[in-house]
């Protein structure tokens, strides 16, 4: 049944409202207890029941985790959403934020895939049990060489240091 057509009296049980939001029943429930979202109408059963208005808020949830906003983020754009007087320039300001965060998480990734790169370049992929990458995997901190640094056997290496 498609939902995004009902109109604003429609209810909705969780599993329709999980279809109609993309948000699966057990986050729902989630975002319910952590106050992201407000408490369900109940039946007399005890069913929780939702509006036309709270999916919307679900899809939008799901929208902002799909762009990778924190859950925190994600109450913060719910909050201007609602405001109707909100500057667009917090939302954008938020918004810029969240693209920083992106850059240095591609960076990390980025320097992550170097050092995987270098890794398994230098393992020989044969029958012998010598295994750089496992080395590496199992090297003391202090025995780590930093990103581009030069190794005892003269070998440069790149290392992630991301967290």
């Amino acid at each position: 049944m498609d939902h995004a057509h009902c109109p604003p009296a429609a209810s909705f049980n969780i599993g329709d409202a999980a279809r109609a939001s993309g948000v699966s029943a057990k986050m729902i429930r989630h975002y319910e207890s952590i106050g992201l979202i407000g408490a369900a109408r109940r039946t007399g059963a005890g069913y929780r029941v939702y509006t036309q208005q709270d999916v919307q808020v679900l899809q939008f949830i799901h929208r902002g985790r799909a762009l990778g906003f924190s859950l925190d983020q994600i109450a913060n754009l719910l909050a201007l959403w609602r405001d109707k007087g909100r500057a667009s320039a917090d939302v954008r300001a938020l918004a810029r934020t969240h693209i920083e965060e992106l850059d240095r998480k591609i960076a990390d990734m980025e320097a992550m895939r170097r050092t995987l790169e270098h890794l398994a370049a230098s393992c020989h992929g044969d029958q012998r049990s010598d295994c750089p990458i496992l080395d590496d995997l199992a090297a003391q901190d202090g025995d780590a060489a930093a990103p581009g640094s030069v190794s005892k056997s003269g070998k440069r290496e790149v290392r992630y240091s991301g967290g």
